[in-house]
């Protein structure tokens, strides 16, 4: 994949937008690149014209779902010609540009969902899956959660190995591969055992055993997945993502390190300038948030919408928030940890939250009436937990940087360094 070998190829990606894989050396390239576009244009026009006018158009159905396929085809199609490539160039940049515009085409549903009701959005299920109007939740079929915590049998500590442990196990693997950080990933394994706290007043299923948060989730299943993922990261040689961006960090006591993450220093305008320690708080503080709401929002979606886990809709979902937290994560991780980069978040990045903020809208929406047994002041106390952790994370990945940098003595940690990645090369 690709490697930015100075900050001046990642400033020029990051200021280039939509546009950045357009730009020519001179005009007589410009100019055929232009007439390649409009003959590809005009063989698209010309498709849909003869797909349009020479078929059987007596059935309606028919015409609602042939129209679809041959909008969606044409947005893809015009899409190769101005969506960004994306971070990477494996496998190839074309695949990207279809990842960024299926995020797109997802956000603009999700957008459309939020000024439907909850009946029109199950008719849509209904006329996408039938079968889904028969599948029943899991709090449908199990009557009480976390009962007798205090007497551990056998039978219980099976119950606990279903398709949620192993979702545990597999999603952080995958977690880890995209983060690429071992204090990163712990951090939002504890903060989201946390949230289930917050939130079992709206999702019943989010009631565990301590012993099952701790001893299962976080210390099992959880802490093997990013062990087993991080491992993976060294045996593909993926760069370690550095999110505490310590170049410009004095190290010193755990004490200043908190104050230098949590003062306010400088004008009003300069809080989140590229050199800003409080931009990187910022920064890890939206990577923390919009992760948690990546899982929160799979048990609004399924419980509001009455189908289980285990249903592809949910699947689905998973994997493509997947495939496009890839090239998000990598934009964010540039435009946070260089200085040099421009001031506007990543089209990537503003898609990716978009899409996560319009699914809350969505969920509060059609769960409103069940959002009003949860009081404010836990809302309230969860997001306050969130920012705690957030600085944490931070004070924790200063704190194991100056280990290593004692450790090790020469090294230097930027965003373009991999020379503390042990003995594992540089590759994307």
């Amino acid at each position: 994949m690709q490697v930015y070998k100075n900050a001046g190829n990642t400033k020029r990606y990051l200021n280039g937008g939509a546009d950045h894989h357009l730009s020519l050396r001179n005009d007589d390239s410009s100019q055929n690149r232009q007439i390649n576009r409009l003959t590809v244009i005009f063989i698209i026009l010309m498709t849909v014209v003869f797909l349009a006018v020479g078929r059987d158009e007596s059935n309606k159905e028919a015409n609602l779902i042939n129209g679809a396929k041959c909008a969606t085809i044409f947005y893809f199609l015009l899409g190769l010609l101005i969506f960004p490539q994306g971070p990477f160039e494996r496998p190839h940049p074309i695949v990207w540009q279809i990842v960024f515009g299926a995020s797109l085409l997802y956000m603009l549903f999700i957008a459309y969902l939020t000024f439907l009701r909850i009946d029109q959005i199950r008719t849509i299920m209904f006329w996408i899956d039938p079968d889904v109007k028969y599948t029943k939740r899991e709090i449908d079929v199990i009557e009480e959660y976390a009962v007798n915590c205090s007497n551990v049998t056998k039978e219980q500590l099976y119950s606990v190995l279903n398709i949620y442990a192993v979702g545990h196990f597999f999603g952080w693997i995958a977690k880890a591969l995209l983060l690429r950080s071992y204090v990163v990933c712990w951090s939002i394994s504890i903060l989201w055992e946390l949230t289930e706290l917050f939130f079992t007043d709206i999702i019943p299923n989010f009631r565990e055993c301590w012993w099952d948060q701790i001893l299962v989730d976080i210390l099992g299943f959880n802490a093997l997945g990013i062990w087993v993922g991080m491992k993976l990261c060294k045996y593909l040689e993926l760069r370690k993502y550095r999110w505490e961006s310590v170049k410009n960090i004095q190290m010193g006591k755990l004490q200043r390190i908190m104050i230098k993450f949590t003062t306010l220093r400088g004008s009003s305008k300069s809080w989140l300038s590229m050199s800003s320690s409080t931009r990187r708080t910022f920064y890890l503080f939206i990577l923390i948030v919009f992760s948690i709401l990546v899982e929160l929002n799979v048990f609004f979606l399924k419980h509001f919408l009455r189908f289980p886990v285990s249903h592809p809709f949910c699947l689905i979902r998973i994997i493509m928030h997947l495939v496009v937290g890839a090239p998000a994560i990598r934009e964010l991780y540039l435009h946070m940890t260089d200085i040099t980069s421009a001031q506007q978040l990543p089209p990537q990045v503003l898609v990716f939250i978009t899409t996560l903020s319009l699914e809350t809208i969505v969920s509060i929406k059609i769960g409103a009436e069940e959002f009003t047994r949860t009081q404010s002041l836990k809302i309230i106390s969860w997001l306050l937990v969130m920012v705690i952790t957030t600085l944490a994370c931070l004070s924790g990945l200063v704190f194991i940087c100056k280990l290593q940098r004692g450790k090790k003595g020469k090294c230097v940690y930027d965003s373009t360094d991999d020379s503390c990645w042990e003995e594992v090369g540089k590759s994307e």
